[in-house]
């Protein structure tokens, strides 16, 4: 920015300069003119260079010295903002994020129905379990020639963010893979390709989960989950409001065909798994961010596909039930108290998930103090949640009221929406400069249900309650 704004001022001096120059040459040529004699040369007083604007930003770390609330100070500042009725059934916990203590509690080990705060687990078992740089596969095998010339078969190998866009169109997904790169690679191999198959078997179990409303499909929520589709199943991906495919992975099979000039409909699912030669493979983006984009927009079919790979990395099916047990699994292993949870997906879309506030805030609380749990920093779960007023699915909140407007930009939260739910799960710094991790759950809510559980986590913002 500095060399930029220098460029402008010096273009103004430049102008005053050549201002300064005229107005002198036409003084000297009047007086010439007038009186016959030479000019003398003009002497034109250069101005001072101007200064170079330069910047130094910076973070400035917290006062380890900053108050702590006191838990009577917090009560009474949130009571009268509990005590709406359109928080319906409500839950909560708020802890000291330096020291992990509870500072205030209203029925934070009841089983609550957690809607999309349930990410904020999926994210940090694969913190724990997984590589940040980690990429799923997507490959094209071309089993034994001699039995099945030209036949090609796409096996997918769980990555949601593989596109069928053009190479000069930008995908849904940030640095995701394209079937076109395939198409390219399969032509270079020397086969010549006649048929596609489809390999989706490395996930098992059913594709919709327990509690899921196959509705949610053409509503754009959810697709079915299967180990390769397009743009998470979205039938069009330039929309934000697009329905998803019913089925995905067939889907897939048939943007290769056609990348490849084949018939689409002629593309056939596999029942087994294949054997054969890679003849082509592309890569997703890394792990990091690809569960960034998934926390901002509160993606369910990233959040699905990545309880399956903490379910491979410890041996477990790729399925609901195994991405659920997989990711439970490694959280009380690394020491957080899962005892309340009952989950049926890992986004969070069931009716039937059930997770309380105790477990939520452990683990926020866990990424806020930058603890290590199992050798592994959860650090990164902080940068992922959104931005209140700022970014994804915060962006338009906390914007509407004053009390709102004092949490913008200090206030970080995965946010959960279902019929009748509102959750957030985070942290913001409060008025004293000391950093509270918050879990809140409300189930049941009437009209007002999700500005009354915004106006709850500002009021932390507000706090000065170390009295």
């Amino acid at each position: 920015m500095a060399p930029t704004r220098w460029r402008r001022s010096t273009h103004v001096w430049v102008g005053v300069l050549v201002l300064l120059v005229v107005a002198v040459v036409a003084a000297v040529a009047a007086v010439a003119t007038s009186s016959g004699s030479a000019p003398a040369e003009p002497k034109v007083a250069v101005a001072p260079r101007p200064a170079l604007v330069t910047a130094t930003p910076a973070v400035t770390a917290l006062a380890d010295a900053a108050p702590v609330p006191t838990p009577a100070g917090l009560a009474a500042l949130l009571a009268p903002f509990v005590a709406n009725p359109d928080l319906g059934a409500f839950t909560g916990r708020v802890t000291d994020a330096a020291t992990g203590r509870e500072l205030w509690a209203r029925g934070a080990g009841v089983p609550m129905q957690p809607a999309s705060t349930n990410k904020v687990l999926t994210v940090a078992a694969a913190l724990l379990t997984l590589d940040r740089d980690a990429r799923l596969t997507t490959e094209v095998i071309a089993p034994d020639q001699t039995t099945s010339p030209g036949l090609v078969v796409l096996k997918g190998g769980g990555d949601p963010t593989l596109s069928a866009a053009p190479k000069n169109v930008d995908p849904w997904y940030r640095g995701a893979a394209r079937i076109v790169d395939l198409a390219d690679q399969i032509r270079s191999s020397g086969i010549v390709p006649k048929a596609v198959q489809v390999d989706a078997t490395a996930y098992s179990g059913p594709t919709l989960a327990p509690g899921w409303d196959p509705l949610d499909i053409d509503g754009g929520d959810i697709a079915p989950m299967e180990a390769v589709m397009l743009d998470g199943g979205r039938t069009q991906p330039v929309s934000v409001d697009s329905a998803r495919s019913t089925t995905p992975a067939l889907d897939a099979g048939r943007a290769l065909a056609v990348a490849l000039g084949l018939n689409p409909a002629a593309v056939t699912m596999r029942p087994t798994p294949v054997t054969g030669t890679q003849v082509a493979s592309v890569q997703s983006p890394p792990l990091i961010e690809r569960l960034r984009q998934m926390m901002l927009e509160s993606d369910n079919v990233m959040a699905e596909s990545t309880g399956r790979e903490v379910a491979a990395a410890v041996g477990k099916p790729q399925s609901f039930d195994g991405g659920v047990a997989a990711v439970l699994g490694q959280l009380a292993k690394a020491g957080v108290d899962t005892g309340g949870a009952t989950l049926r997906d890992s986004s969070g879309l069931s009716v039937e998930d059930r997770l309380t506030a105790e477990t939520l805030d452990e683990v926020v609380t866990a990424a806020a103090k930058n603890a290590t749990l199992d050798d592994h920093d959860l650090r990164p779960l902080v940068d992922l949640l959104p931005i209140a007023g700022g970014s994804g699915t915060l962006s338009n909140r906390f914007t509407d009221t004053d009390a709102g407007r004092d949490a913008l930009g200090l206030l970080r939260a995965k946010t959960g929406s279902l019929t009748g739910t509102n959750a957030l799960a985070g942290f913001v710094t409060d008025d004293s400069g000391r950093v509270l991790t918050f879990s809140l759950l409300s189930n049941d809510a009437g009209p007002t249900g999700r500005t009354a559980i915004d106006a709850v986590a500002s009021a932390l913002r507000t706090c000065g309650c170390d009295r």
